[in-house]
């Protein structure tokens, strides 16, 4: 499974440990990912994602997972994320319809 959150991309960096001695030696910067469970209010329903803490601090400002989704670009999200979003806004666009 890829290091990557799949609601903001953030993915592995790589930079140097740096000795007192100047001595300049690889290393990865790993991602803060929890496995979580988000609802979804628009589907009725809990999805599990892999998110770093930072994306998750992220849907919590922006209203939840719905809104977080909306207002997201595409090209950051992962397949399964692009799918949910999908989701939400065609029963958001259903339900507008229903509603008209």
């Amino acid at each position: 499974m890829a290091r990557r959150c799949e609601l903001t991309g953030k993915a592995v960096l790589v930079g140097n440990n740096v000795s007192h001695a100047n001595n300049k030696t690889r290393r990865r910067f790993l991602p803060n990912l929890c496995s979580v469970t988000l609802q979804s209010e628009a589907l009725g329903q809990s999805v599990r994602l892999r998110v770093s803490a930072n994306a998750l601090r992220s849907v919590e400002h922006r209203g939840g997972l719905d809104a977080f989704l909306a207002k997201s670009s595409d090209l950051e999200l992962s397949q399964r994320a692009r799918l949910l979003k999908r989701q939400i806004a065609k029963k958001l666009d259903d339900d507008v319809v229903v509603a008209a």
